[in-house]
């Protein structure tokens, strides 16, 4: 599993709060099967709307892009988002008699307002790479923490759901994006980004919004 050269160092410098987002006890639970199924589906419905705010800003990432090679990058993952991975939760919450419309109207957790207007308004507020560091940490950890329960995970009730992060399709979202993020560093940063004034300010923006993906997982399991 390789996502570009950026992601592990923004990863390493978001220490421990990494960990606690990949290894929580929501993610845990999705392994063994032992997550209740209310929890689960309360992260669900919440997820889409999350995804419906995460596509919003990738689709502002195109007007944030500074070449055609970006901008095809960021609607390609608008597309993979709208048509692809909200499919899951289409489905998955159908088998349970919630349809497409009642999850498009859920009221937002609290948790999921402040992780979505903050993505937002580091694209609104920042530039491209504000926009990029914001958005990595869902990305590209569903994707780390897809291919470890694929690896790990035993009979769950989950499968379908490990399934579609650990699948084909997500990986090479994921891999895409890495991409997308180290030509846009090294465009704007350099050969050596680590050095430039503005890395601490991007890695600060990685690690706060692996912080509330934490949040995220723990409303799942306020459930």
């Amino acid at each position: 599993m390789s996502y570009g050269s950026t992601f592990p160092l923004w990863r390493d410098a978001a220490g421990d709060t990494w960990r606690a987002y990949t290894r929580h006890a929501f993610v845990a639970g999705l392994a063994d099967g032992t997550l209740p199924r209310a929890g689960f589906l309360r992260y669900l419905v919440q997820d889409y709307v999350f995804l419906v705010h995460f596509s919003r800003a990738w689709a502002l990432a195109v007007t944030k892009a500074e070449t055609l090679e970006e901008m095809r990058a960021c609607a390609a993952t608008v597309h993979a988002l709208l048509d692809q991975e909200m499919r899951l939760h289409v489905e998955t919450c159908a088998a349970e008699g919630i349809s497409e419309d009642a999850l498009f109207a859920a009221r937002e957790a609290p948790q999921n307002l402040a992780y979505t207007r903050y993505v937002l308004d580091a694209g609104h507020s920042g530039d491209f790479l504000d926009l990029m560091a914001a958005l990595a940490p869902c990305v590209l950890g569903y994707g780390e923490i897809g291919a470890r329960l694929a690896d790990a995970a035993g009979d769950t009730p989950y499968a379908d759901w490990i399934a579609t992060y650990a699948g084909a399709d997500y990986q090479g979202t994921c891999r895409e994006v890495g991409a997308l993020i180290d030509g846009a560093v090294a465009r704007r940063l350099g050969a050596a980004p680590e050095y430039n004034p503005r890395w601490s300010r991007l890695c600060a923006r990685f690690e706060m919004a692996t912080r509330l993906e934490v949040d995220f997982w723990g409303m799942g399991l306020s459930a």
